[in-house]
C-alpha cells in the first residue's frame, strides 16, 4: 500500500479506468504478488456483485485495483485494494481511494484494513470499530451435522427470511447479493420454534471453501451452523473469518482452523450498530462482508 497516502505524485501515463472484465487477469496477478488466495473466479464473482476502478500503465498493465459494493443508497463496503509492489510509494493508492470514495459518496463505508493500509484510511476519516481474524485449515476430523430439527438445508422459500436476518445483522439491505451467494454455494438455516433464526452459506473460494456469511443470535447457534457446513464439506481446506468478539476463535483453533491473519474493521460516516437480535459471526469475505 502507498506509504505517502496523501501525496498524489502519480505518473502522468497511468490511467484511471472502470474495473472491467479485461482487467481480471491483471488483478489476479496483483493478488498473487501479494500472496492473496483469490482465484480468477473469485475476482470475477466480486466484480459481478459490485464495481471498481483500476490503474493501468502506458503498456496497459494493471498496477492497482479497488472495488466497492453498494447496499442501497446509505451503505457500501470497500475492498480488494492492491497496488503493485513496484508501483507503491507514488500516491497510486491515494488516487484510487479518493476516486472510489467520490463514487460511493455519500454512503457510510465499511472496510477491513491490513496494517499497511491503516494510515491511508485514517487520513480519509475512517475509524476502527473492531478486529476480524482469518481462520483456515483442514479440520482435524469429520464433523457430525446438528439435528435436522435445528439446522436444515436452505430452501428457495427461505429467501425472504434470510434477507431479513441478514439485514438485522448488518443494517444493510442486500437481497441481490444474498441471492447470488446462495446460488454459488450451499445454504443452511437454523430453525427454532418453526422460524428461521440464523443462516450460513459455504462456497468455493481461494484455496478451498469459505463458510460465510454466518448469521445467528448466539455463538452456540453460529457454531451449529458452521458444523452443519463442515459436515457437508468433509475434511477439505476451509476458511472462516470472524470478529475477535464472536467467541468462536478458540473453537475454530481447536478443530484445526488456525488463525493466520487479522484485519482492522473500519468505517467512514455515521455508523449505527445493527439492532439484532441476529448478528454477523462470519462475513462472506473481508471485502464485501
Amino acid at each position: 500500500m502507498a506509504t505517502r497516502p496523501d501525496h498524489h505524485d502519480h505518473d502522468d501515463d497511468v490511467e484511471l479506468l472502470p474495473f472491467a472484465t479485461e482487467h481480471l487477469e491483471g488483478a489476479l496477478q496483483l493478488s498473487q504478488e501479494m500472496s492473496w488466495p483469490y482465484r480468477l473466479e473469485d475476482w470475477a464473482f466480486a466484480l459481478e456483485l459490485g464495481q471498481g476502478l483500476v490503474l493501468c500503465n502506458s503498456a496497459g498493465t494493471v498496477i492497482a485495483t479497488a472495488a466497492w459494493w453498494a447496499y442501497g443508497e446509505a451503505h457500501a463496503s470497500v475492498g480488494m485494494i492492491i497496488v503493485a509492489k513496484a508501483a507503491q510509494g507514488r500516491g497510486h493508492g491515494a488516487r484510487l481511494m479518493d476516486a472510489l470514495l467520490a463514487a460511493a459518496h455519500p454512503r457510510t463505508i465499511m472496510l477491513n484494513s491490513t496494517a499497511e493500509g491503516l494510515a491511508l484510511y485514517e487520513r480519509r476519516g475512517f475509524v476502527g470499530i473492531g478486529v476480524i481474524q482469518q481462520h483456515q485449515g483442514v479440520p482435524h476430523e469429520r464433523h457430525q451435522a446438528p439435528p435436522a430439527s435445528l439446522v436444515r438445508a436452505m430452501a428457495p422459500s427461505d429467501a425472504e427470511a434470510v434477507a431479513r436476518l441478514d439485514q438485522q445483522a448488518t443494517g444493510w439491505a442486500r437481497p441481490q447479493m444474498l441471492d447470488r451467494l446462495i446460488q454459488a454455494g450451499d445454504g443452511h438455516v437454523l430453525v427454532r420454534d418453526g422460524e428461521p433464526r440464523g443462516y450460513a452459506i459455504s462456497r468455493l473460494f481461494g484455496r478451498g471453501h469459505v463458510i460465510g456469511p454466518v448469521v445467528a443470535e448466539s455463538a452456540a447457534d453460529a457454531r451449529a451452523l458452521i458444523e452443519a457446513a463442515l459436515a457437508r464439506l468433509g475434511q477439505v481446506f476451509v476458511r472462516v473469518d470472524t470478529a475477535t468478539t464472536s467467541q468462536l476463535g478458540d473453537w475454530l483453533e481447536s478443530i484445526g482452523l488456525r488463525q493466520v491473519d487479522e484485519a482492522t474493521t473500519m468505517v467512514k460516516g455515521p455508523h449505527i450498530p445493527p439492532a439484532g437480535p441476529a448478528r454477523m459471526f462470519a462475513p462472506a469475505n473481508q471485502s464485501f462482508n
